[in-house]
C-alpha cells in the first residue's frame, strides 16, 4: 500500500484556528474523501513535537493501494477543487504545504 502525505509546514494565523479547524472539517474532508482510489483519509494535527522546527500544523495522510491509484486522484477532477479550496484555507496559515508518498506495510501487533 502506498500513503501520500500533505505535509503543512507552518502555523495557523493567531485568531484564526478555529475558523482553520472547520474549514478543513467542513469544505476538504467531503472533497478529500471523494478522492478516486482513496481507502482511508487522516487528518493529523500536531500537539506536540520533541523539536521546535519543523512545525508541522496539519498532516494529510490519504491511504492507496497502488501507485496507479494515486496518480488516478491525482489527476481528477475532485483533486482540483481541493486545490482551489485549499488555496482559500492559505488565507488562515502562514507556511507552505509539500508532499510525499510513502511505501507502507502494516504489521500485527502481539497478542497474549
Amino acid at each position: 500500500m502506498f500513503i501520500r502525505c500533505a505535509f503543512f509546514r507552518g502555523r495557523v494565523k493567531p485568531g484564526c484556528e478555529d475558523a482553520f479547524t472547520a474549514f478543513v472539517r467542513e469544505r476538504l474532508v467531503p472533497l478529500w474523501t471523494r478522492f478516486p482510489g482513496a481507502e482511508e483519509v487522516r487528518v493529523l494535527r500536531q500537539e506536540e513535537a520533541d523539536v521546535a522546527e519543523p512545525r508541522l500544523e496539519m498532516v494529510l495522510a490519504i491511504r492507496y493501494p497502488s501507485r496507479a491509484a494515486i496518480e488516478a486522484a491525482l489527476a481528477s477532477d475532485v483533486r482540483a477543487q481541493s486545490r482551489v479550496v485549499t488555496g482559500e484555507l492559505m488565507a488562515m496559515f502562514e507556511g507552505d504545504i509539500f508532499h510525499t508518498v510513502f511505501r507502507a506495510e502494516d504489521f500485527p501487533l502481539p497478542t497474549g
